[in-house]
């Protein structure tokens, strides 16, 4: 569903999917938005009343997260099928996996600058890829539970973890070193976002409440209800001044901070010293103020907006259903057609970066919707014959990545009881070292 709150709420719904929707995210530049399916596959639309999309399939299973690279070249997905796969917005087509985990990964994230990669498993394991070179560069690994979402800080060199195990955790990549520890929750923690300044973090858990940390006192200084059920999903805006959460209670609550006087611009630039990627870690980074142990314990706030919120399902907003017309890519290749009078339009398609600066997004949609009015056959530069051929070509594709499908889930299956045969050839190897 896509909100839009000027002049009136009202909402677009757009189909195409086949199953649950598990995961969204917006472009660097908002002119894309992806999303992420237990149907196996990964959609990539145009968030207008169109409803275009392009559909990737490479995974094997259902598919729990898309990200997005800083500069919009990329996108990150990550699969129960254990792998992270990486793909080119500009070209619209598959690059790499990333194979490493022995269990569902649950989330990936690119850092920053792009350098990095960040994942997280049910194998209770958090692993660091380098995108150059496509090794895994680092392991972090829990005992007790698995994460369920991964982020990194703004400046990069801190990732934060939610834990099913009902803890938020804060490690130095720069170090190896878990440098906070949270247990504020009562149930699993499901998801996680950094203020764009980095000194706070808003944790949604399955106990029905969000969380405000304060990273640089290393202390809970909020905790909001209003959600009638377990909280799955937060984010703070671009800029800050707002934050949305989702829960199962099928609401999406908009909140407005007001714990951040500092311009978070001006914050950063203050701690840039400390900030840099190669630099030694600053004392506040590794060892944060935290209240003295003889000091009296310090009340966080609680905030129930239950009767000063607008429920805007009250107010029954329109929904318009949007029908995906896609186009689908796979592992395989890319069907390229010859340069049309929409070029320009398709190009800001695959990617976002390639939008002169001196075209406004006002005339950019005016160019499209120009192009989307012409009549079908108007815009049709290829004669049919070879339109069936590339269906065709298609078609042929299709099987094979199902071939490769099948393929990658054999490979898993021989390489789990590989797995099991050595752990009980090591037992067996143990016991009679002992017996004897």
């Amino acid at each position: 569903m896509l909100w839009n709150f000027k002049p009136h709420a009202r909402a677009f719904r757009f189909v195409g999917h086949k199953d649950v929707v598990t995961s969204v995210q917006f472009s660097p530049v908002g002119n894309l938005l992806a999303s992420a399916s237990r149907d196996r596959t990964v959609r990539l639309w145009i968030p207008d009343k169109k409803g275009k999309s392009s559909e990737f399939k490479a995974h094997t299973a259902p598919v729990r997260s898309v990200d997005f690279s800083a500069d919009g070249q990329y996108l990150a997905t990550a699969s129960e099928d254990k792998s992270i796969k990486v793909w080119s917005m500009y070209r619209q087509r598959f690059l790499y996996s990333l194979y490493r985990h022995t269990h569902w990964v649950r989330c990936a994230k690119f850092s920053p600058d792009g350098r990095l990669i960040v994942s997280c498993s049910e194998d209770k394991t958090i692993k660091i890829w380098d995108t150059t070179n496509k090794q895994c560069v680092n392991n972090l690994s829990d005992s007790v539970g698995f994460a369920n979402f991964v982020a990194f800080n703004p400046s990069g060199t801190c990732i934060a973890s939610a834990g099913s195990d009902h803890t938020v955790k804060i490690w130095d990549i720069r170090v190896n070193k878990l440098l906070q520890h949270y247990q504020v929750h009562g149930g699993g923690v499901n998801c996680l976002s950094y203020h764009p300044a980095g000194n706070y973090l808003i944790t949604a858990s399955s106990d029905g409440t969000l969380k405000i940390l304060d990273l640089l006192e290393g202390r809970l200084i909020y905790t909001l209800q209003g959600h009638t059920g377990p909280v799955v999903a937060v984010s703070f805006s671009k800029g800050g001044q707002l934050f949305a959460s989702g829960g199962a209670d099928a609401q999406v609550l908009l909140w407005r901070t007001n714990f951040d006087e500092l311009n978070y611009k001006d914050l950063i630039k203050r701690n840039l010293k400390r900030l840099h990627f190669d630099s030694p870690p600053h004392l506040l980074d590794i060892y944060p103020r935290t209240p003295h142990h003889h000091d009296g314990k310090i009340e966080t706030i609680e905030i129930n907006p239950k009767l000063e919120v607008i429920d805007l399902q009250t107010s029954n907003p329109p929904v318009v259903d949007v029908i995906s017309f896609d186009s689908t890519t796979t592992t395989e290749t890319t069907i390229r057609t010859p340069p049309d009078k929409s070029e320009e339009i398709s190009r800001c398609f695959l990617n976002p970066s390639l939008i002169p600066s001196d075209t406004s997004p006002v005339t950019l949609r005016k160019k499209a919707d120009d192009v989307s009015d012409l009549p079908y056959e108007s815009q049709r530069s290829i004669p049919m014959a070879v339109t069936d051929a590339l269906e065709h070509i298609m078609e042929q594709l299709s099987v094979l990545t199902q071939t490769v499908s099948i393929l990658e889930q054999r490979l898993t299956l021989t390489e789990d009881k590989l797995k099991d045969c050595l752990e009980n050839q090591q037992k067996l190897f143990t016991r009679s070292q002992q017996k004897s």
